[in-house]
């Protein structure tokens, strides 16, 4: 038994290895403007990782949250995809000024040091982060003051709870992220929330019924996709070039119907 186990955790090592190393090819051959940016929120700052597309007119600008492992090359390379398709992207990394010897993402020993600091952070601290970064997007000179949350895993869950703190956003986008539990947090969303989910996750799935439920309640738009056998962190998984199965196909699935929500905003 000892032996299966520390086979699965080296498997899903590789796993997360692999799609870091293509996320950081493409980030490399992508022709699009990159930077980095600090957005203010009360005495802190938070990084921020800003990828524009090449168009004409100004975009909605897209706010990405990262999964639970933090600001990683494979958020950063959805940002870039996002460009791509012709939106701004800003991805605040939620780990800034975690401590004295932790800035950023980039500062932990490793991705399960990143993910346990994740679960330290203050709620209150996340909803002002967001915030802030929130009236940065919407004041962009190259966007037209629209914007949206798009989060995974962790970020999904973030994404649906921004909704409930921010009326200003236009659409909340989320993928495996659970949902608010209160009917007087869903009371308070102004903006469609559009789920995205795998079959094999009923960790997550297991939720849906009494989130829909609530939100039916309150005259909410909830409107979600489980896509036949795909699995949690689909979307990373079916970024690599070996991922030919459901999870390839579930991702690019969600890439059109993305286009489509955005298109449409």
């Amino acid at each position: 038994m000892v032996k299966i186990v520390s086979l699965i955790v080296f498997v899903l090592f590789l796993s997360e290895a692999n799609a870091q190393d293509f996320a950081r090819r493409q980030l490399e051959a992508s022709p699009r403007h990159h930077e980095w940016v600090k957005v203010k929120s009360g005495e802190r700052e938070v990084h921020c990782f800003v990828v524009f597309p090449e168009v004409s007119k100004e975009a909605t600008v897209a706010i990405v949250i990262h999964e639970n492992r933090g600001l990683t090359d494979w958020v950063r390379s959805f940002s870039d995809q996002l460009a791509k398709a012709g939106y701004i992207a800003v991805a605040p990394d939620m780990l800034s000024d975690f401590s004295t010897d932790y800035q950023k993402t980039s500062d932990f020993p490793s991705s399960d040091d990143a993910r346990n600091a994740i679960y330290e952070l203050a709620p209150e601290q996340v909803k002002n982060d967001l915030n802030a970064v929130q009236s940065y997007a919407a004041k962009m000179q190259a966007g037209n003051g629209k914007t949206v949350a798009i989060g995974f895993c962790w970020g999904g869950s973030q994404s649906f709870r921004f909704a409930t703190n921010n009326d200003k956003l236009k659409a909340a986008l989320v993928f495996y992220g659970s949902a608010p539990e209160s009917a007087s947090e869903i009371e308070r969303i102004t903006a469609p929330v559009y789920g995205f989910y795998g079959e094999n996750d009923s960790r997550i799935n297991s939720g849906i019924p009494a989130t829909e439920k609530m939100m039916k309640e309150a005259g909410k738009i909830y409107d979600y996709v489980i896509y036949d056998g795909a699995g949690h962190a689909y979307m990373r998984q079916g970024d690599a070039p070996e991922e030919l199965g459901d999870n390839k196909k579930a991702r690019d699935e969600s890439w059109k119907r993305i286009k489509t929500i955005l298109s449409e905003i």
